[in-house]
């Protein structure tokens, strides 16, 4: 392929692969189809987040109505989850939203879930983005062999080629969250520049409360020096080909989302941002992997398999290396930071 039509940069050519007309996210398999999320991984993690939910209602002073808000919904799991795991103080208040674009209202769903494609504006409570901004599509850049910073190109079967220079924009974004100047030829980076505006807008929709990005993240500190840029094909990473045939990923720089929300109007009316990862976060909500105690075994064996089978599960949504990794980027609007962190490993900010 070398005509010239057939050539994009890969933000748009991720866009048409992921949710054009024959895109990835319109299959029937959706999603769990093709890779495991905390939502996929155990019941655990909903009910981690109607935690997380009742604290932020606490400091709220317990709205009349609270919203929760799931952006990148999926087929909505994580809202039917939710639901499931909402006590009966939140049950009669909550209002639950699935927000997500690619795909309309899938059958079965609960109809308590209100099924939009942009979040409602002005709601008071949590929005919650689960692995949504690594599929927002971004630019790649690549330091060529002369040394100097020029855009990826890509065709629909994944051959590459180096073109224009970044714009003042890109150069700049790049400049301040992933400098490539002076790095050896074939280094790469993802311009995270349309993540963060897509965070900054999405917080922004509450208006008062807390929203939460969740993802495979980096810092500028320790930004991967080839980029993230993968493909996912029924639970294996593959090349990342943009003809609609693979989930189209990247990780998220997600100290760069930090400082777009603490700049934006959303961002001024809170203590500013934190960053945890999420075995911080859901230790700090009481997800823990311990064992349970062998007397249990003894005089309540049903009980011990339960809790062993929950030990397992918790295990492997806090491991390292794995699920544990994800980080937490928490933006507070109009409140306080609910108290999370307070695991074994302690807590950060961003």
């Amino acid at each position: 392929m070398t005509a010239e039509g057939e050539w994009r940069g890969w933000r748009a050519a991720a866009e048409e692969a992921l949710y054009g007309a024959d895109g990835f996210y319109g299959g029937e398999a959706g999603p769990a189809g093709h890779f495991r999320t905390s939502v996929h991984a155990s019941a655990l993690f909903a009910g981690a987040v109607v935690r997380l939910l009742g604290a932020v209602d606490r400091l709220l002073g317990e709205p009349p109505e609270l919203a929760f808000v799931d952006m990148g919904a999926g087929r909505g799991e994580l809202c039917a989850g939710v639901l499931r795991a909402l006590p009966s103080e939140l049950a009669g208040r909550t209002r639950v939203y699935a927000v997500e674009r690619a795909v309309g209202r899938p059958p079965g769903l609960d109809p308590r879930v209100e099924w939009r494609d942009v979040p409602p504006e002005g709601v008071a409570g949590l929005l919650f983005a689960n692995e949504w901004l690594d599929n927002v599509p971004a630019e790649v850049a690549e330091v060529a062999p002369d040394g100097r910073v020029r855009m990826v190109e890509v065709a629909a079967d994944g051959t590459e080629r180096l073109r224009a220079e970044p714009s003042a924009e890109e150069a700049a974004w790049l400049e301040r969250w992933w400098p490539l100047a002076g790095a050896a030829p074939g280094t790469r980076a993802e311009i995270g520049a349309p993540r963060d505006a897509a965070w900054a807008v999405a917080a922004g929709t509450l208006r008062r409360g807390l929203a939460v990005a969740v993802d495979y993240g980096h810092e500028r500190a320790a930004r991967p020096p080839f980029g993230t840029l993968t493909g996912f094909r029924e639970g294996r990473e593959t090349r990342p080909v943009p003809d609609g045939s693979c989930d189209l990923t990247a990780h998220v720089a997600l100290d760069a989302c930090a400082a777009a929300f603490a700049a934006a109007p959303a961002g001024a009316s809170g203590p500013g941002p934190a960053l945890l990862t999420q075995r911080q976060a859901l230790q700090g909500l009481g997800v823990h992997g311990g064992r349970p105690p062998l007397a249990l075994a003894s005089t309540d064996p049903a009980a011990y398999v339960r809790a062993l089978s929950g030990a397992g599960e918790a295990a492997e949504l806090t491991a390292r290396g794995g699920l544990g990794d994800f980080g937490w980027l928490l933006c507070p609007v109009g409140t306080e930071l609910p108290p999370l962190g307070a695991g074994p490993e302690g807590g950060g900010s961003g």
